[in-house]
């Protein structure tokens, strides 16, 4: 095997199908037991190193994408572009809402890339966690030049 290349033998012996979504992928165990506060932290990390190593002024998909990867180079379960059916009245709607990212089936997370957060920002992540029952919930916008200041934690 070639320097710097590991047997995909060797990545995978530590996984199982993931109990979250039954996707069909392969997802460490470990994170199932991490606490609300941990999780948000390491998201919190992941999105800092992503903003690090791009910097502000890419379209939203590209962080998301990358967020993605890091998230789960941490062993942590991330859907992307999640939906959430739309129940009007008691009816499914053909159409649905898509949650950018959600993480460990715990965290509703909402990219942004915007000169500034505006209120309707915050409403849609409070929407969504409504709309998914979950309880935290991050908005993270990369469009800033500390993304420390482009990040919000909502509870329910």
């Amino acid at each position: 095997m070639p320097d710097g290349i590991e047997s995909t033998q060797t990545l995978t012996k530590k996984t199982t199908q993931c109990p979250l979504c039954l996707c069909g992928k392969k997802h460490k165990p470990k994170h199932n037991n991490m606490d609300i506060n941990t999780l948000t932290g390491k998201i919190i990390g992941a999105a800092i190193e992503v903003h690090r190593e791009l910097g502000p002024g890419l379209l939203e998909r590209a962080y998301e994408v990358c967020l993605m990867e890091e998230l789960r180079n941490m062993g942590i379960h991330v859907e992307s572009q999640k939906e959430l059916p739309i129940i009007y009245k008691g009816k499914v709607m053909e159409e649905s809402f898509r949650i950018d990212m959600l993480v460990e089936d715990k965290v509703v997370v909402e990219l942004k890339a915007v000169e500034s957060l505006l209120p309707v920002h915050r409403a849609q992540v409070l929407s969504y966690m409504q709309l998914a029952k979950k309880e935290v919930g991050l908005l993270i916008n990369f469009h800033v030049y500390l993304l420390k200041n482009g990040i919000e934690r909502f509870h329910l």
